[in-house]
């Protein structure tokens, strides 16, 4: 079943292109409909899931690769993997009803994200390195041609920043996986076994130059600071969907192989490494939220919170590594807050990516000294940004409030010095109200006269993700329900 979950859409794309007659509004439908049967496979899966035994993955597929290196064609998820396929199936989703309005090529567009849609639901699906790394790999070919084929602005300056920073990152991240390969007896690029055998566990020198690579691969993913600078540029040109892809889906293939890879297969260096981890993971939350407050320009602002979030995120993984006595319970608790944020993340970020994208077809700008009294003209916008600045800002009653708590819990009980972060929650409320105040408040002026209202196809593109956010801040426990048995086992993997 899993593989018909990541490859139905690379079918959808290879129909589209195979179809070159094929009229603009059908390709767009097209479009919509691939991303709906999968997002439906995938409500599928979630239903037959059950929580696999500890060491082990559910609906497992597996196929003899590449036998020689000994790498394997192999799928399977867990409650670490299976929320990123649910939400990953629900941003590609919204953003196909987003594209209903594309006037820009949408067939080509339409082939070229059911494609990265392939490549994202393979990487989180993979139970092998060189499997996960052909994925990590080819989704950063896609949002180069994303970036540089339907970006704006220093489109091409842009993605070519995008594709040489990930991709060098990409480069460090196969020398950690070779080197756990070679260190592996026999040698293996299975992840399960890998993770269940920990072959450079005694030999901390070599486990801490191999954590250091996959550590850099995933960091620039990710991205955290110092490693951030590629992400606003990338953002500020590219497209609407572009921006949510990469904000909502790429940037968690970074975290997520920091629980799926670095923390299992690694435990010795993790905790070696863990107070570095959490510095990083406090730097990005502060700075993300800092630099976000100075931007005048609404998508970089959003893009520098996309840092601050990230933030939390590293935050919470690196306090996992910290084995004290009684502190289980508590990198458990962190951990779920992790995973939470990543979904949480995806959904709302994404859902803001869309509606800066709205400002740029309307008026060609993201400055938001350009607007004024939006709230006027352009009601429906006005209430759906405004969820969507507070649910990034972890008000209760939405799904950023039920990570970010959990990750301060867990983080703070467990080292209580992590407490210097919380200032970061204080700073984002503040660059979002201030975002409000500017764009929707007061009269009507600058480029807000005339502004059309969102479309029936944006409405329900950004109402879709930030209405899962909702139903999450409200009804959380199946989510949790579905992540807390992974954290636990994940937690005591690193204490080993």
């Amino acid at each position: 079943m899993l593989s018909v979950i990541v490859f139905l859409p690379l079918v959808g794309a290879v129909v589209l292109l195979g179809l070159p007659r094929l009229a603009d509004t059908p390709a767009r439908w097209t479009w919509v409909g691939v991303t709906a049967v999968d997002l439906a496979l995938t409500a599928v899966a979630w239903a037959r899931y059950r929580t696999p035994a500890p060491g082990t993955l559910a609906l497992e597929e597996k196929a003899r690769w590449i036998p020689g290196v000994n790498s394997s064609y192999h799928l399977g998820v867990d409650g670490l993997s299976l929320p990123l396929i649910v939400m990953t199936a629900v941003i590609f989703f919204a953003c196909a009803v987003y594209g209903l309005r594309a006037r820009d090529r949408p067939k080509p567009l339409a082939a070229l994200f059911l494609f990265l849609q392939t490549v994202s639901l393979g990487l989180f699906v993979a139970a092998d390195l060189i499997l996960f790394f052909v994925f990590f790999d080819l989704s950063i070919v896609a949002m180069y041609f994303v970036i540089a084929g339907w970006g704006h602005g220093n489109a091409g300056r842009s993605a070519l920043k995008f594709f040489l920073y990930t991709f060098l990152g990409s480069l460090a991240l196969l020398v950690g996986f070779i080197g756990l390969s070679i260190a592996a007896r026999p040698h293996t690029f299975d992840m399960v076994k890998l993770a269940a055998t920990t072959p450079l566990s005694g030999r901390p020198l070599a486990g801490g130059l191999v954590l250091a690579a996959i550590l850099l691969g995933l960091a620039v993913k990710t991205p955290t600071f110092p490693f951030h600078t590629w992400l606003p540029p990338a953002h500020t040109d590219a497209p609407a969907v572009g921006s949510a892809v990469l904000a909502g889906v790429l940037l968690k293939m970074g975290t997520y192989g920091f629980v799926r890879i670095a923390m299992p297969m690694l435990p010795q260096a993790w905790r070696a490494w863990a107070w570095v981890i959490i510095v990083v993971g406090v730097v990005s939350v502060l700075y993300g939220a800092l630099v976000a407050l100075a931007q005048n320009d609404f998508k970089r602002m959003v893009a520098y919170t996309s840092v601050n979030h990230m933030g939390y995120i590293v935050l919470a993984v690196g306090t996992a590594g910290l084995v004290t006595s009684g502190a289980a319970v508590a990198r458990g608790v962190a951990v779920t807050g992790a995973v939470t944020q990543m979904v949480s993340h995806g959904l709302i970020t994404g859902a803001l990516f869309l509606i800066a994208g709205v400002f740029y077809e309307r008026a060609r700008t993201y400055d938001m000294h350009a607007y004024g009294g939006l709230a006027g003209p352009a009601p429906k916008m006005a209430w759906l940004f405004a969820i969507g600045a507070f649910a990034s800002l972890g008000l209760p009653g939405f799904s950023g409030f039920i990570a970010e708590f959990q990750i301060f819990t867990g983080s703070i009980a467990a080292a209580p010095v992590t407490a210097v972060a919380l200032p970061g929650i204080l700073i984002v409320a503040a660059l979002f109200l201030v975002a409000l105040q500017r764009l929707f408040t007061g009269p009507t002026r600058g480029r807000s006269a005339g502004f059309a209202d969102l479309s029936l196809s944006e409405t329900w593109s950004v109402g879709i993700l930030l209405a899962l956010s909702v139903v999450i801040g409200v009804f959380p426990r199946p989510l949790l329900e579905l992540i807390e048995p992974a954290a636990r086992a994940l937690v005591g993997w690193v204490g080993r």
